[in-house]
């Protein structure tokens, strides 16, 4: 009778684990971050900060939109380009961030790249035409690792992708969980 009460002990005390330990992550991610982006500008009231740095951000972003202002920005955008060691850091930057959200999203396409007879990944077409590289027939598609914020990006020949009819968040998720999440 021990041995049950242990048991059942044991598979809430695990329950509890699948709950708790995600649960904690998560909070303790989050509010580190909002910690970090709210002490980019110290004031007395915890906060402030953030709520100054999202409206900033998103006053910049309404501004860089509207006809009147956005040949300036992208005018100032083209001048920074320019400049040897910021060009590289910026741009490389800003097409990551721009693939995943804005207008010219690039995770949005998932395919099942076939990688021999028998092995197949789930992936994303980042790029369909590779004629400015002088290559014919091929697709540039990531593949991201699983628990993990990396992946690597390869050139495959057309035929071996084939589109996957599933949203690209619940593939992305599928992708990074190592199929543990269901579609």
């Amino acid at each position: 009778m021990k041995r049950i009460n242990f048991k059942r002990f044991l598979n809430y005390f695990f329950s509890g684990l699948l709950f708790v330990v995600p649960l904690a992550a998560t909070v303790y991610i989050l509010t580190g971050a909002i910690r970090w982006i709210d002490g980019l500008i110290e004031l007395d009231y915890p906060g402030i900060g953030l709520l100054i740095i999202i409206s900033v951000v998103t006053f910049l972003g309404f501004m860089a939109s509207t006809f009147i202002t956005k040949p300036f920005f992208e005018f100032l955008e083209k001048a920074l380009e320019k400049v040897p060691l910021f060009n590289l850091i910026y741009t490389s930057l800003k097409d990551l961030i721009g693939a995943f959200v804005g207008d010219k999203k690039k995770f949005n396409k998932p395919v099942l790249v076939e990688l021999n007879e028998n092995l197949f990944r789930l992936g994303f077409v980042t790029q369909e035409d590779l004629t400015a590289l002088g290559i014919d027939g091929m697709v540039c598609v990531y593949l991201p690792h699983s628990y993990n914020f990396s992946g690597n990006h390869f050139i495959v020949p057309a035929n071996k992708v084939k589109p996957v009819n599933v949203n690209s968040t619940s593939a992305m998720k599928f992708i990074v969980s190592g199929g543990v999440s269901g579609i």
